[in-house]
Parts: C-alpha cells; sequence; structure tokens
C-alpha cells in the first residue's frame, strides 16, 4: 500500500526537486488556466471575473482550501472561474472561454518543451562552447521544466474530455445540440458524473502516458536534429 505522494517520492534520489516542481507547477498551471478564462470571457463582455474578484494572481482564489488539501494530499488539484454566459457576446462565445484554459496550458507546454529541448545542449556546452552548468542546477531545472511541460498537456488533455465539468464537456454541449439537451435533462447531471469518473478511471493513465511520450519523443527529435553531436 502506498503512503503519502510527497514522503513516497520525497526519498528517491531527486524527489525533493520533483514534489516542489510538480506543487509550483500545478498551482501557476491551474491558476492561469482559469486566468485565460477570466481574459477571454471579458474580452466577450462578461465583467462577472472582475466584479466576483477571481481576476487576481492569487491561486487561493482559483483553487481555494478544498483543491489546496488535495494537492498537498493526493498530488491533484483544480480551479474555478465564475462566468455568466448570459452575458457573453457572439454565437460561439462561449466555446470560446472554454476552449481558452486548455489553450493556455498547451501554450504552456509548448515553451517548456522548449526550453527543456535547448537546456541540456546549453548546460553541457552544445549552444555556447565557453558556457556550461553542472549539478545540481543541471539536473534540478531540468527536472523542473520537464515536470512543468507534462503537466500542461496532461491538463490540456484532460479538460478536453467530452464530459462536464470538464471544458470539453461544455465545448461539446455547445457545438452538439443532442449532448446539450442529454446533459441538462432531469438525470444529466448523474450522467455526466458517471462519464466523468469512467473517463478519470480508465483514461487517465493513457493521457499521462501521451503526455510522457509526447515530452520526451518530441525533445529527442528535436535534439538530434538541432545538435546531432550530442548523440
Amino acid at each position: 500500500m502506498g503512503g503519502w505522494w510527497i514522503s513516497d517520492n520525497w526519498s528517491d534520489v531527486n524527489g525533493p526537486v520533483m514534489v516542489v516542481s510538480w506543487l509550483v507547477w500545478v498551482v501557476v498551471s491551474i491558476t492561469l488556466h482559469e486566468l485565460a478564462h477570466g481574459w477571454t470571457a471579458i474580452k466577450l463582455g462578461d465583467d462577472t471575473p472582475i466584479r466576483s474578484g477571481h481576476m487576481t494572481w492569487n491561486p487561493m482564489v482559483h483553487m481555494g482550501v478544498y483543491s489546496f488539501a488535495a494537492l498537498l494530499l493526493i498530488g491533484i488539484a483544480w480551479g474555478m472561474m465564475p462566468v455568466d454566459t448570459s452575458r457573453l457576446r457572439g454565437k460561439y462565445a462561449d466555446t470560446l472561454v472554454s476552449v481558452a484554459g486548455p489553450l493556455m496550458n498547451l501554450g504552456l507546454g509548448l515553451i517548456l518543451l522548449v526550453a527543456l529541448i535547448f537546456w541540456e545542449p546549453l548546460a553541457e556546452g552544445y549552444v555556447i562552447s565557453s558556457f556550461t552548468v553542472a549539478d545540481p542546477l543541471k539536473t534540478n531545472l531540468f527536472i523542473f521544466l520537464k515536470a512543468g511541460a507534462f503537466l500542461n498537456f496532461v491538463l490540456m488533455l484532460f479538460n478536453l474530455l467530452p464530459t462536464p465539468p470538464l471544458d470539453g464537456g461544455r465545448i461539446l454541449m455547445n457545438l452538439w445540440s443532442p449532448y446539450r439537451r442529454l446533459m441538462q435533462s432531469e438525470n444529466g447531471q448523474w450522467i455526466g458524473l458517471g462519464i466523468f469518473i469512467l473517463f478519470f478511471v480508465f483514461v487517465i493513465d493513457i493521457l499521462v502516458l501521451l503526455s510522457n511520450e509526447l515530452v520526451f519523443g518530441v525533445m529527442d527529435v528535436a535534439q538530434g536534429l538541432l545538435f546531432p553531436s550530442m548523440g
């Protein structure tokens, strides 16, 4: 039986760096994800994010006590951005607001992946021959960038799953009226909950694997093309 995730990982060689990196990136990524929803909603006519006090960099406002407690206890968390869809302008405004969060995670993931691709060659002198970085900074920053890229790709894919309360569920409801009617029916919330649980149990491992393969696959290919002498 596993114990507390922090203590389980802390004892590994690079465990403290991995734990701190994970905690930092979960908080930063969720905060930016929710702010992306808010910025988009404001642009499309809804000032609810401002009036509710959610347009802030304070992660506690976006995540709340229970989310932070879950992060510390089991390593996962969630956030919230209040939006009044009736105030949005445009036929696809709600869809744009919904997709803004996953797009933020995609952008963060790509930025960190590019940094990850160049960090190891830079640290080992393949970019600037007179410049190298020794351990522990070399390894610690590699772990930090890897954790951030991996997490953001997982968050993007997970939030696009087509079930409420995830962004993907809201997007599908906006674009496919039969699905919207099903989710808004008398038993819709229970159907949505059931679909969410099934996705969480059976799909999350696939998303983790895909994200991991994406990060390391792209990094290996890009480094092989840009820095062939590393091989």
